[in-house]
Order: C-alpha cells, then structure tokens, then sequence
C-alpha cells in the first residue's frame, strides 16, 4: 500500500515536471519546442553536448521532463517504493536529459534490463535500479543510430539491438563493481557503464573508425536556468516543513551524521521530511558554488546539480561532500586550470560521488579522493569515446577502488600487528623480504 508520504513524493515530482514542460514550451514556443525536441531525438548525445545548446533550452527542459516521466512510471508500474534510490534515480534522469537521456535512446536500455531479469527467472523490480541508472548508456544507443554512416531504418534497428545488448549485460557487472569499490563510490553503474562503454568503444572503432568527440556548451543560459535550482530549492525545503517541521530539522541533523556508503536511503532511515530538506539545502549550496566560481547553469551543469540533489536522498549532505569539493578546487587551482571550466566545474560537482569516503574516513581522506578525482575524469573520458554519460561515476569508482584498497591494507596491517604477540611479530619480521 503506497503510504502517503510516497503519494505526496508522487505528487511533487508530477507538478516539477509539469512545470519544466510548462517553462520549456513558454521559452520556445509551441511549434519550435517540438521541432526542437525531435531533432534531439536524432541528435548526437555523446559527453559533452548540451541539448539546450543544440536544441533550444526550451526542447531541452521538456525532453528531460519526459525521460523523467518515463522512469517515475516505471518506478509506478512497477510497485517499487518511491524513496531515496528511485528519487535520486529520477533525478538524475531528470538532469541528464539536459544533456544526453532521451525518451528514444533509453527505452531499448530498459528492455534490456528486462530481458536480462527474466533470463534468470528474476522479477524486473529487482533489477530497477540498475535500469534506471543504466540509461547512462543512452548515447550510445543514438550513436549507433545516427553516427555510424547506416541508412537510417538500418541504424535504428542496429541501435535497438545494441541497447537491448547493453542492458542486458548491466546487471551482472553492476553486481561485481560494486563489491570493487565496496560502496564508497554512490554512482556505481557509472563505473559499470564505463567498461561497458570502453568495450563498445572498441567494437564501434575497430569495425567504423574512431568516433570524434565533440562539445556544446551553452554559455550564456537564460534567467529561466539560472533560477531553476533556487525556486526548486525553496520548494524541496518548503516541502520538508509542510510534511513536519520538527522531524524535518532533527532528522537533517541526523543525516549530516551519517557517512552516506552505499546503500544509504536517507528517506527510509530518516524520513522523507529530512530528507526534502537535505535535498533543497543541498542544492542551494551546489548552485552558490557554480556562482561563485563564474560557471554557466547550463544544461550540463544543471544535470550536475539535479544529481547531486537526488543523491541528498541517497548518500549525500554537506559533511560528506564539502571535503570532495574541497579537493577538486584545489586540483584546479594548484593545475592551473579554470574553476569555471566544463571539465572542472562538472568535476567539483559529479566528483561527490565520493562523498561516503569523507563520511566514513574523514575530511583529509576526502580531500585526497578529490583531488586524485579530477586527474582520473579528464583522462577516462576517452576510454569510452563519451558513450558513458556518469564518467564522473566511472572516474570515481576507480578513484574510491584504489583509495578503499590502500587504506583497508593499511587498518588490517595495523589491526594484524596490534593482536599479535611479541613472539607472532618476530616470525612475521622473518619472513618479510
């Protein structure tokens, strides 16, 4: 039975994108608003391109509400609870449909997730997550069908197979990555994506060619972008204390306590009253970086925010992430390298991803995962040819792997030499090389 705090959930994703429909059409008129949200159907997708550069920001904005309503009914149809995964898989749907998600390049995705649930004889709501996330491979699916030279009914049908394909391949490796990391990295289908991405990369090079990588990037966004995460800031918070204000203070405090490791659904440790308040206070605080710093809230940066605002459901608040920010500004600066740049700027955002190692070890180790972060994405990018939206994901899975390994030698080492007895230790000493 759906409890009505999951109602009210319901309620409030229906009339946000609602109102991203509403906003997308007022911005670029009706006629050009479908023209525009068609032409991102057939739109090279791969990082980095933003739809509202290459559409219009009104395409943009409806694109993203109905790839959003695609997954919220799926979430529905299906009868897994709405709560801190789903909502922070909404959102993050929500956000990349600024800039790579389409309704047509994830839908072959989702089928492929389905197939694979029922070939193990399992139910498709045990696999949702890893659907819903796994539309990270969306570009793909549109690369195959407009960028590899096929005439187009022949494209379309090598797209559905290759997404079908991938899908079906996400489960399995989503279920071994994860033990990779341990959980410290939240957006662990990125790291899955991203071998998924690398192997079809290599197929798609060694029988078409290397793909180019290009770029769109919406300088100059409207005052429409620029106050989207504000207003929806105030409505998230709005929402907590509506639903009761004194769960929704105690319970936010209680959130900046935990470390956020995977699976941490703050919506059913907490409440959803807390959680809607870290959601909004957190996104505030996303949007007042990008400010600072000078960035464009383009679409791009947009979907950072709308993703680190979900996962404020699902793993993140101020505590865990300040010191992940912390150190990829300072990467960025010690690099000599533009604060406001896409790669950067995303960087600082996605990079919170590794949030749950500061939660867990601390400020300092936090900081280091930052930093080493920003190394890591501006080289994985390539790996894949842009086919992995999470790349920030797939950076820091690998990022959180190499950290997690380092530090659980070093705690067992020590736990290994405090239990043992001097006469343990000496024989240890003599067989070390």
């Amino acid at each position: 039975m759906v409890s009505r705090e999951e109602m009210f959930l319901y309620g409030f994703f229906c009339l946000i994108l609602a109102l991203c429909i509403g906003a997308g059409f007022a911005l670029q008129g009706f006629p050009a608003t479908l023209r525009g949200l068609w032409q991102l159907q057939i739109h090279p997708s791969r990082l980095l391109i933003d739809f509202t550069a290459a559409a219009g920001e009104g395409a943009a904005l409806v694109n993203a509400a109905l790839a959003a309503a695609i997954g919220l009914a799926l979430v529905a149809i299906t009868r897994v609870r709405l709560s801190g995964p789903t909502v922070a898989a909404v959102c993050t749907i929500l956000g990349f449909g600024l800039f790579g998600k389409t309704p047509t390049n994830i839908l072959p995705i989702f089928l492929g997730v389905f197939l694979s649930a029922r070939l193990v004889g399992k139910r498709f709501n045990e696999y949702i997550m890893i659907a819903l996330f796994g539309t990270a491979l969306g570009p793909l699916v549109t690369m195959l069908a407009v960028e590899i030279g096929a005439a187009p009914a022949v494209g379309s049908l090598i797209a559905a197979a290759g997404g079908v394909a991938v899908g079906m391949l996400l489960p399995p490796l989503a279920l071994t990555m994860l033990r990779l990391h341990q959980g410290y990295s939240l957006y662990n289908i990125g790291l899955t994506a991203g071998f998924l991405g690398l192997l079809m990369a290599a197929i798609v090079s060694a029988s078409a060619g290397t793909l180019e990588m290009g770029s769109l990037w919406n300088a100059s966004p409207s005052l429409v972008l620029r106050l989207m995460i504000p207003a929806l800031s105030v409505l998230l918070v709005g929402s907590g204390m509506l639903l009761g204000r004194r769960a929704a203070w105690s319970g936010f405090l209680r959130i900046l306590r935990l470390s956020g490791r995977l699976p941490s659904d703050f919506m059913s440790m907490v409440g959803v009253p807390a959680s809607l308040v870290n959601m909004g206070i957190l996104g505030f605080a996303a949007w007042l970086y990008v400010v600072l710093v000078g960035g464009p809230l383009n679409g791009p940066v947009l979907g950072a925010i709308l993703t680190v605002m979900g996962f404020a459901a699902f793993g993140k608040h101020l505590r865990n992430v300040w010191p992940i920010v912390g150190g990829v500004l300072a990467a960025t600066l010690i690099f000599g390298k533009d604060l406001a740049g896409p790669g950067p700027l995303l960087a600082a955002l996605f990079g919170t991803t590794l949030a749950p190692l500061a939660g867990e070890f601390g400020p300092f180790v936090g900081l280091v995962a930052g930093f080493l972060h920003l190394a890591m994405v501006e080289r994985t990018g390539a790996w894949h040819l842009g086919m992995n939206l999470y790349n920030n994901g797939f950076a820091g899975g690998l990022t959180a792997t190499y950290l997690v390994a380092v530090i659980e030698w070093y705690r067992s080492s020590r736990a290994g030499r405090r239990g043992a007895t001097p006469g343990q230790s000496a024989e240890r000493r003599k067989g070390e090389p």
